[in-house]
């Protein structure tokens, strides 16, 4: 009878542990996945509301870039070439 309370106890606590991290995940989840999109969302937002379109001027993405696309980026426009 012991060895039965032993087993019944083992498998409660397990359960328990898997329903509680269950349950962590589920709130704790999109806390996280909303943390970790906060800036990158705030900064698109921010160049969608303006209306204006904002170059790359990183120096690796000029590097790639045709003359085109950079002579359409000085002037404003939204790229249209490679």
């Amino acid at each position: 009878m012991n060895q039965m309370r032993k087993t019944i106890m083992a498998a409660a606590i397990g359960a328990s542990l898997l329903t509680g991290g269950a349950i962590g995940a589920v709130l704790a989840g999109p806390l996280a996945a909303s943390a970790a999109g906060t800036t990158s969302a705030a900064t698109a937002s921010t160049a969608a509301s303006s209306g204006t379109f904002v170059s790359n001027e990183a120096s690796a993405h000029e590097a790639t870039e045709s003359a085109a696309r950079e002579a359409q980026e000085n002037a404003g426009q939204m790229p249209t070439v490679p």
